[in-house]
């Protein structure tokens, strides 16, 4: 018990804001050694820990109860969306740093106060890991909520039939859903925003299920095809929000005007900024400002700058000099570099290598 409650109070040290979102459950994960304790005193604790969480909402505190593993599947999507946006950014002027200052209130610092195409990127990112990490959960029984997903097997194929367990992305899809957006005020524009990315994040994991199958059969042959649906790797829809980010639309604020009667109801809904820009579709990320300065330091949004960060001069790219520089120009380093060289198989069973050394020019930004 009392290694489960330390545990537990040191990430709520790390995440108690009063103001933050529960990607902020990126921190060091929590152990699930229980010692000695009773299975009734843990889930005691585990509800305990859940109602501390300030900057969950009501209904996310709710969910956050279901189960004593649900915390741990939280911190698990919280950790895989903050290493994904920092892998997709890693050659952007803002690299997705998380902030270091144990005084701030949100993980990303201010950068996500911003209604850019950055703040899109990541709502839509953490919708879809969260989706992603709960379908996984379900399918390795680590929840006992759901499962593997029986619905596909109701589908009759004519050259394979179901089997295994499928990833149950529906689950996931439902649970994050009803997790993320309680947040959200669909009567503002932001909150109309993080809705629609939210559901963008979360179609990126459906749209890229997959089809996974196995033979079975005398001497090898494939006489009966068996086959479930898999998740896919988190990279894969990372990349893909990634190249939705880069032509995310931009829609109007404030004035979100057209609304549209349907069963008696009034729908708000976002527009395009100028009426010749295509209407972005559910899949599409929206934003609603332009994006903060991230070439000079701010330390009241927790941006770092670009001052310092290793550039590529032969890019034209984002990674490229003249745009991560910001026009301030470069500097070239050089540095001695080694690397195994001149590898060969020694019977049996070694690899020797050669050290070799060289030296490289190594650019920075000024």
């Amino acid at each position: 018990m009392t290694l489960i409650w330390r545990a537990l109070g040191t990430l709520l040290l790390l995440v108690q804001a009063a103001f933050g979102s529960w990607w902020n459950l990126a921190a060091p994960r929590v152990t699930s050694e229980s010692g000695n304790s009773s299975l009734e005193t843990v889930t005691t604790l585990h509800k305990e820990y859940c109602h501390r969480l300030e900057f969950l909402v009501e209904r996310q505190r709710q969910l956050c109860m279901l189960s004593d593993k649900m915390i741990q599947v939280l911190q698990t999507g919280a950790v895989q969306a903050v290493e994904e946006c920092q892998h997709q950014f890693r050659h952007s002027r803002w690299n997705c740093s998380t902030n270091t200052n144990p005084n701030s209130t949100d993980i990303f610092g201010g950068v996500l106060k911003f209604k850019s195409r950055e703040s899109a990127f990541v709502h839509a990112l953490s919708s879809a890991a969260l989706a992603h990490a709960v379908a996984r959960a379900c399918s390795r029984g680590e929840l006992n909520e759901c499962s593997c997903d029986a619905r596909v097997r109701k589908r009759t194929p004519r050259h394979w039939q179901w089997g295994g367990c499928s990833e149950d992305i529906r689950y996931g899809e439902m649970f994050s859903r009803d997790f993320i957006d309680s947040k959200e005020d669909k009567n503002t524009d932001e909150g109309l925003m993080n809705l629609h990315n939210h559901e963008a994040g979360r179609r990126a994991v459906r749209g890229r299920m997959q089809r996974v199958c196995k033979c079975h059969g005398m001497s090898g042959s494939c006489s009966v095809r068996v086959c479930w649906r898999r998740l896919p790797q988190l990279r894969l829809v990372g990349d893909a929000l990634t190249t939705r980010y880069e032509g995310a639309s931009y829609v109007k604020r404030f004035t979100l005007q057209i609304v549209e009667r349907k069963r008696g109801k009034n729908i708000r809904k976002l527009r395009p900024l100028h009426a010749d820009m295509k209407k972005p579709n559910k899949t599409d990320l929206v934003f609603l400002e332009d994006s903060p300065d991230y070439c000079e330091p701010n330390d009241e949004l927790g941006i770092l700058g670009t001052r310092g960060r290793t550039c590529n001069r032969t890019s034209a790219g984002l990674d490229g000099c003249r745009l991560l520089c910001c026009g301030r120009g470069y500097q070239t380093r050089v540095r001695d570099h080694e690397e195994k060289c001149r590898c060969r198989f020694v019977w049996c069973c070694k690899v020797h290598c050669e050290l070799c050394r060289s030296k490289r020019d190594h650019h920075v930004c000024n």
